[in-house]
């Protein structure tokens, strides 16, 4: 047993220094179907977050979603069209975490759909997410939402392509370390790091000499748009955490995703295989006109970025973003500690003012949740449990204990461990 538990320690910090050593650069913004290779040869694809499922059980959202991508892709003239392509199995669905991708909330990826590539320079694996905005990926398929992958896709798209390739693509571990100083979180607040990553693209969106309107429209959405750099955050704590997969006896988490049904994991030392538990109500605040009851379950790759440390991890130095999620600041240092009770070090680089510039907590390790049943903390938006509607709020959630119980059983019946 003994043997076990060294074997099990030296994994896990195997596992937690491919985490920190990690070094996202935004090298590219393109569409799916360049970049990522389940959309060659398959156009009527799908990616979607959270651990697999079907057409029938998806929640609204994710249906909702499903209909707009229908929709922007041509498939479908009208929602009715849409429903009935999208249930009679001509359409396939498969988890984003499958092809090295994340998407927000029902996280919806088809072969047009602009994705920012995120490329861990220091292991030399790339990572994709899916742009942020609050209708789509909540499950709207009104003119409205259409529009805004529309652009996304003719203007901003395209654009901000050129102004990287003007710059040769753009650091984000430095970013994202003086954002986290400068109080987000960089799951729900990204107001600092949207900020200073619009600075950093001013000169060269200018210097792409693309037509005026098309530079000044997407300046305005990078001005405008306090959390754009969350597609970016995914994607950079995806490329981070994928390094420490697959690594023999780590019981380290290496990703947390929900479809609105189901909350699942993967635990490195296990591989693919997800563990998984009915997903959980979010606790929070609803925009006016919405109750309660309006509210669907938990759902969203986006706590990828607690799986690094980030989210709800570091709500002790992101006390804005109570204004959002609800909650005290006397909560959210709570939390922070909390998170370093089941985790397995702290980053060395990734530091926190109001905890004396300690670093962040990294590396949560099933053992100790099961242990201690303390479970990991996200804060997420909430979207409605019909299909068709925007973003009605925002709030904190726990991952189930369940979800943990299951991969330390099979990590018992792998590794021969009583």
């Amino acid at each position: 047993m003994a043997d076990i538990r060294e074997r099990i320690e030296e994994a896990n910090a195997e596992a937690v220094r491919r985490m920190t050593a990690g070094d996202p650069v935004w090298v590219d913004i393109a569409p799916a179907r360049e970049v990522i290779p389940a959309f060659q040869g398959h156009e009527k694809l799908i990616l979607h977050s959270g651990p697999p499922v079907s057409w029938e059980k998806m929640c609204g959202a994710q249906k909702g979603s499903a209909i707009a991508i229908a929709l922007f892709e041509g498939w479908a003239k009208t929602p009715e069209e849409a429903r009935e392509l999208l249930a009679s199995g001509e359409v396939r669905f498969e988890p984003n975490h499958h092809h090295g991708a994340v998407g927000p909330m029902a996280g919806t990826i088809s072969p047009s759909m602009p994705v920012f590539v995120v490329e861990n320079r220091t292991f030399g694996n790339k990572a994709f997410s899916r742009p942020v905005e609050d209708r789509q990926q909540f499950g709207d398929y009104s003119p409205q939402a259409l529009d805004i992958l529309q652009k996304w896709r003719d203007v901003f798209g395209p654009t901000l392509r050129a102004a990287l390739r003007v710059c040769g693509g753009l650091a984000l571990k430095p970013l994202i370390a003086r954002a986290l100083e400068m109080g987000d979180e960089l799951h729900n607040r990204q107001v600092a790091a949207s900020s200073l990553l619009a600075n950093a693209l001013v000169i060269p969106l200018i210097e792409t000499g693309l037509p005026k309107d098309q530079v000044l429209a997407t300046l305005r959405l990078l001005f405008n748009h306090p959390v754009f750099f969350l597609g970016l955050a995914m994607a950079a704590a995806k490329s981070i955490a994928d390094p420490a997969r697959n690594i023999p006896y780590s019981t380290v988490v290496v990703a947390m995703a929900r479809n609105g049904t189901e909350f699942g994991i993967q635990v490195s030392g296990l591989g693919n295989e997800w563990f998984t538990a009915p997903a959980p109500p979010v606790r929070g605040l609803l925009f006016p006109g919405y109750k309660p009851e309006d509210a669907g379950l938990d759902i969203g790759d986006s706590a990828i970025t607690e799986t690094v440390g980030w989210g709800a991890f570091v709500l002790a130095g992101a006390p804005g973003i109570l204004s959002l999620v609800g909650g005290t600041v006397a909560q959210a240092m709570a939390y922070t500690r909390e998170m370093r009770e089941i985790t397995v070090a702290v980053h060395p680089e990734y530091r926190l003012p109001a905890l004396d510039f300690q670093g962040i907590p990294v590396g949560i390790d099933v053992r100790k949740v099961v242990r201690t049943g303390i479970t990991p903390v996200i804060d997420t938006a909430i979207a409605h449990k019909d299909p068709g509607h925007p973003k009605i709020g925002a709030g904190i959630v726990r991952a189930p204990l369940e979800c943990f119980k299951k991969a330390l059983v099979r990590f018992a019946e792998k590794y021969g461990v009583t």
